[in-house]
């Protein structure tokens, strides 16, 4: 008897012992954190605060930043997934920094390069899944120097509510084929193709501002996607210095944009489109590319003089394009519905 009560006595405290390791390891990773620049939060700056995340989390994990200009080149690698970054105001909780294309690069890159190119010259890399930015401003501050990138998303399944993406050329990176990426209710302004890249984005009642005469949107969908980026019920607007505005220009041959019930600027040329011409790696974009729109108004809508090979969708068409179903996969998400 002696022995079965000594037995389970070790057992008890085994199992006490294993609770409250398990709850030290736990208390190591708290669920939320603060940032803020007086040093009243966890940590003074962003990237502090993503680095003691815990790597490949299984939980999201909250960011909350306090009003300030956080002067940082903020990168979420793909080890750090699940991180939600939420500032304090929109207007005031800033993220900034100045890199460009050409840039000389004092530290080289991976590669041996001594200048940053697009990929590099981001303010904001996202590479981790499960990513979530709400109220920010997020500013690649170099000017009009070319290329510069103020976010760089890599990472799937990520969202960014009501957030401001400012810069020129380039300013908003949604990059790789296999990466979703959903927009709702922010602003984005630019120069020069300032949202491109291979992603399957949506963006939904979002400001979209062009700040010069030139391309909102380089897509470089590929081959194997349905959907490349989708516009739902946003509005584009222009800076007063300008008139003369394209939808979109494909930067790879498989370019798929898609607007519906977007309101469009007479800025908006009535062509709507540009081919692309003199792009001797990918000549003739303009057979593979799929450009479409859905009941645009506006000053800048003008479905009969669109080029002859963009497309206005039909109400059957126009099914398709659901939030669930164009981010339909194996794991079912929809962004949409807000946890």
């Amino acid at each position: 008897m002696l022995q079965i009560i000594s037995f389970r006595f070790t057992a008890l405290f085994l199992l006490a012992l294993f609770f409250l390791q398990a709850h030290a390891q736990d208390s190591r990773y708290p669920a939320e954190i603060t940032v803020s620049k007086d040093g009243s939060g966890n940590y003074k700056t962003i990237q502090e605060a993503v680095n003691s995340v815990r790597d490949l989390g299984e939980k999201q994990v909250k960011i909350f930043v306090k009003n300030g200009t956080y002067q940082e080149k903020l990168i979420i690698p793909s080890w750090k997934t699940k991180i939600s970054i939420i500032g304090e105001n929109k207007e005031k909780t800033i993220i900034t920094f100045n890199d460009y294309s050409g840039k000389m690069n004092p530290n080289k890159d991976a590669f041996g390069n001594e200048k940053m190119s697009t990929y590099t010259s981001y303010s904001v890399l996202v590479q981790g899944n499960d990513c979530i930015l709400e109220n920010l401003t997020i500013i690649n501050s170099s000017g009009r120097v070319g290329q510069a990138v103020a976010l760089h998303v890599e990472g799937d399944r990520f969202v960014a509510r009501n957030c401001k993406f400012l810069g020129n050329q380039d300013t908003l990176y949604a990059a790789t084929e296999k990466s979703r990426q959903y927009y709702v209710s922010c602003y984005i302004e630019g120069t020069t193709d300032f949202i491109f890249g291979q992603a399957t984005a949506i963006f939904q009642n979002c400001e979209i501002k062009s700040l010069s005469d030139s391309y909102v949107t380089a897509a470089a969908t590929s081959e194997n996607q349905q959907f490349g980026f989708v516009f739902l019920d946003c509005k584009l607007v222009v800076d007063q210095s300008v008139n003369k505005v394209y939808l979109g220009r494909p930067w790879r041959p498989f370019a798929k944009t898609v607007f519906i019930r977007c309101e469009l600027g007479k800025h908006i040329l009535p062509e709507g489109w540009n081919p692309w011409k003199g792009d001797k790696m990918f000549p003739d974009k303009e057979k593979t590319t799929f450009y479409a729109e859905y009941k645009s108004v506006g000053d800048g809508a003008s479905p009969a003089t669109r080029l002859n090979w963009s497309k206005q969708l039909s109400d059957r068409e126009i099914r398709d394009y659901t939030v669930k179903n164009i981010f339909s996969g194996t794991d079912h998400w929809n962004p949409a519905i807000k946890n």
